[in-house]
C-alpha cells in the first residue's frame, strides 16, 4: 500500500503560520516560559541571587500566615470590588451619552479616549501632584480642612485617591466595549419600545441592559482583572504607603520579590494570586453566562 503523498503548504497557510509563528514565540518568551520558571521558585528558598534549596510547601504554607500579605488581599479586593463597580456604572453612562444624537460626537470619543493612551505611571505623577501639591494649597485658600492636606497621606483615605487614577484611567476602553455593544441593537427595537409607550427607565431596564448583557460579563470580566492586577498607580502615588494602607498584591510580590531577598516567597505568592484571578473570572462568567441563557 503506497504511502499517502502529502500535498505541498499553499502560499496562504505559509503566510498564515509567518504572521502567527513570531506571536507566539514572543507568547512563549515573555508568558509561559517565566510563569513556568516562577512556579518552580516557589518551591524554593531563592532570593533573586545565589544558590538555592527545595523547601517543598513551605512557601505556601508560610504565605498563609503572614499578616502582610493577608492585608494585602484584602487592600486589593477592597478596591477591585469598588473600581468594578465604579467603572462599569461610568462607562456605561458615558457610552449612553455618547451613542446619543449630541454635537461633537466624534470629537468626544477622542477626548474621553486619552487617559487610556497615556502611561499609568505618567497619568500616577500628575495625580500625586495634584493631590500633593495643587488640592491641598486650594483647600488651604478656600478654608477647607478635609482638602488642606493631601489624601495620599492618609491611612484611611490613601486608598482613594490610588481608586480615582485607577478608575480614571479605566474608564475609556470599558466604554468602547459599551458602545460597541449599544451599536449592534437594532433601532426597530427602540421604535417598539417607543410606539408601547415605555419610558427611558423601562427601555433601558427592560430591552438595552438584556440586549447588552454579553458586553457587560466582558467589561465586568477584564475589569476585574485589570483593578485586582493595580501597580502603576500604587507605584506612582504611594509605593504602597502610608503604613503599608496601599500595598497591593502585585506591588509586594514586585517589592519583595526583587528587592526584599524573597524571590522564592514571593513566587509562591504570585502562583496563588494567578490561581485566584482566574478563580474570580470563572466565577463571573458562570454567573453571568446563566444571566444571558435566563434572558
Amino acid at each position: 500500500m503506497s504511502a499517502q503523498i502529502r500535498k505541498p503548504m499553499s502560499k496562504r497557510m505559509k503566510t498564515h503560520i509567518g504572521m502567527v509563528l513570531p506571536a507566539l514565540i514572543l507568547f512563549i518568551a515573555f508568558n509561559t516560559i517565566p510563569l513556568i520558571t516562577g512556579a518552580f521558585y516557589s518551591f524554593t528558598n531563592y532570593r533573586g541571587y545565589g544558590s538555592y534549596d527545595m523547601v517543598g510547601l513551605r512557601n505556601f504554607i508560610d504565605l498563609f500566615q503572614d499578616s502582610r500579605v493577608g492585608s494585602s488581599y484584602l487592600f486589593t479586593f477592597k478596591y477591585a470590588i469598588c473600581g468594578t463597580i465604579l467603572v462599569n456604572v461610568i462607562s456605561l453612562v458615558l457610552a449612553l451619552g455618547l451613542n446619543s444624537r449630541i454635537r461633537f460626537k466624534s470629537a468626544l470619543r477622542g477626548i474621553y479616549f486619552l487617559p487610556n493612551i497615556l502611561s499609568g505611571l505618567i497619568v500616577g505623577y500628575i495625580f500625586s501632584f495634584l493631590f500633593t501639591y495643587i488640592i491641598p494649597a486650594a483647600g488651604t485658600a478656600l478654608g477647607w480642612k478635609a482638602l488642606s492636606n493631601s489624601i495620599l497621606a492618609s491611612e484611611s483615605w490613601a486608598w482613594v485617591g490610588v481608586l480615582i487614577v485607577g478608575v480614571w484611567q479605566s474608564v475609556a476602553m470599558n466604554t468602547i466595549i459599551y458602545i460597541s455593544g449599544l451599536q449592534t441593537i437594532p433601532a426597530d427595537v427602540y421604535e417598539a419600545s417607543s410606539i408601547d409607550g415605555a419610558n427611558p427607565w423601562q427601555t433601558f431596564q427592560k430591552l438595552t441592559l438584556p440586549l447588552l448583557l454579553p458586553f457587560v460579563s466582558t467589561n465586568l470580566i477584564l475589569s476585574t482583572k485589570n483593578m485586582l492586577m493595580v501597580f502603576d498607580q500604587i507605584m506612582s502615588l504611594t509605593k504602597g504607603g502610608p503604613a503599608q494602607s496601599t500595598e497591593s498584591i502585585s506591588y509586594l510580590i514586585y517589592r519583595n520579590g526583587m528587592d526584599g531577598g524573597q524571590f522564592g516567597f514571593q513566587s509562591a505568592n504570585a502562583v496563588v494570586f494567578f490561581v485566584v484571578i482566574v478563580t474570580v473570572s470563572v466565577i463571573q462568567l458562570r454567573l453571568t453566562s446563566k444571566k444571558e441563557e435566563q434572558l
